[in-house]
């Protein structure tokens, strides 16, 4: 028997949830748009098989690794690289069996429902996993991974995707996304523009960053007109390799606009190393005012990510560095914050800045009322810990009132985790056909206009919002 409902997700009344049903049905076809994540574009570049199930469904995804550590199990016996490259248990059928043992701690979380989509409907497993399955499970995957079908092109095309996009430093060469551009596969995987490493003076080796920003671009990335014309130079270079967006993690909302001469001073402090806490915060929000003034001339779409304690663990970081499934969301400002920003930039029509936060009630407070003003400002979907059925509903009731559908951007998936892709996407599509389900009964949208709604929701406001 399937463990996944086909109702799943959709209201407990039988009239609602006939319109809900309805609705997912009129669009559970549609391609997926996945304007930001991830993945490793070497998947598609090179094609190889997936190296064991393990390293497909475990060791490359935080939310499976975090809550088997928060129940006593190490990043080491998970198989989870170290800073310096070495893994301590490199048995992958080990490491399988601690995973089984233990699927049990997922229950009722989205990890389990999206594991569980993507063991049926792309493995065809429909038994539940734990102890005595896991062999049968790790056989099965395991002889799936050695046939052409299971390579990461064909279940880019398995799991109906129309467009991938990856993210990449700064630094990054992009020989991979080169490489797809070269290739006879018509797979669309485009990258994306992450500066941080060359933005944020609290990011590990800034100095040497900067050296080698100044390296790869031929700018003197030492004076201020220089450092801006590599990063000039870059998003032009990652254009030319697909990207149409950029993307900013900043630990807090803050922008700033200060005049060319302020700016070119605190830059000249920074590169001294002679900064102070609140030094590192203001340039880094006068870097997203200055990457928005970019976006005005380039057209990239300018994504910002706040509200997110990296790293918590020092610990962990110092063992396996970064990513690691310890960052922890914490208060974020947006109404002061987005100021500097907004008044410089926030009524262009022809910019588009999506915005993220890990804190729901601002959702309500702030968001939502800046988003349903401004024109540049846009939405992004419930994040991280909030990507969930729950979350999605919280968002729609949070926001639907006061900044409608429309400046909002569909969803995005944000993972590493390649084969939960389609998962994501359809709790997405099934959570929202319930909210639009729930206004159609309480006479509040028209079902025909639910239908057109739930499309954009799906497919139409992301390949718009992004520019694709």
């Amino acid at each position: 028997m399937p463990k996944l409902h086909p109702d799943r997700l959709f209201p407990a009344d039988p009239t609602t949830r006939a319109v809900a049903r309805a609705l997912y049905q009129s669009i559970a076809e549609l391609p997926i748009i996945s304007p930001h994540g991830h993945c490793d574009p070497s998947w598609f570049s090179n094609n190889q098989r997936f190296i064991d199930p393990a390293q497909l469904f475990v060791t490359p995804d935080h939310y499976v690794y975090r809550m088997l550590v928060s129940q006593g199990l190490t990043l080491d016996q998970l198989g989870v690289a170290r800073a310096d490259n070495t893994t301590a248990e490199t048995d992958p059928r080990k490491i399988w069996r601690l995973f089984a043992d233990n699927y049990h701690l997922f229950r009722a979380t989205p990890s389990q429902m999206w594991l569980d989509y993507a063991f049926e409907n792309i493995f065809g497993i429909d038994e539940p996993l734990n102890s005595s399955t896991a062999d049968l499970y790790y056989s099965h995957i395991e002889h799936c991974l050695g046939q052409d079908a299971y390579r990461p092109r064909a279940l880019f095309e398995r799991q109906n995707i129309e467009l991938l996009a990856t993210t990449e430093s700064a630094l990054d060469t992009l020989e991979h996304h080169a490489a797809i551009q070269d290739s006879d596969w018509s797979g669309r995987v485009i990258t994306t523009y992450r500066p941080d490493s060359v933005v944020d003076p609290d990011f590990e080796g800034f100095s040497d960053n900067l050296q080698a920003f100044g390296a790869i671009t031929g700018q003197d990335t030492q004076n201020w007109q220089g450092y801006l014309a590599a990063h000039k130079a870059r998003r032009v270079f990652f254009k030319n390799h697909g990207a149409t967006a950029s993307d900013h993690g900043h630990p807090s909302a803050c922008t700033a606009d200060l005049s060319p001469r302020q700016a070119e001073q605190l830059f000249t402090k920074i590169c001294s190393g002679d900064f102070t806490a609140d030094d590192a915060e203001i340039f880094r929000g006068q870097m997203l005012t200055e990457m928005a003034k970019m976006s005005l001339e380039d057209g990239l779409v300018l994504q910002i990510h706040p509200g997110s304690i990296r790293n918590h663990s020092s610990q962990i970081f110092q063992s396996h560095g970064r990513d690691k499934g310890f960052d922890i969301a914490q208060r974020t400002d947006f109404a002061t914050a987005l100021r500097p920003l907004l008044d410089a930039v926030g009524m262009e029509p022809d910019l588009t800045v999506i915005i993220f936060t890990l804190n729901e009630s601002a959702y309500g407070r702030e968001l939502a009322p800046m988003a349903g003003v401004y024109p540049a400002l846009k939405l992004g979907p419930p994040w991280w810990f909030f990507d969930s059925p729950e979350g999605i509903r919280r968002f729609r009731e949070s926001t639907t009132e006061t900044c409608g559908f429309y400046n909002t951007v569909g969803f995005n998936d944000d993972t590493r985790a390649f084969c939960s892709i389609s998962a994501r996407h359809d709790v997405a599509r099934r959570s929202d056909c319930a909210y639009l389900a729930h206004l159609v009964s309480t006479a509040r949208l028209d079902v025909n206009d639910a239908h057109e709604v739930a499309y954009d929701l799906a497919y139409g406001l992301a390949k718009s919002a992004y520019r694709l």
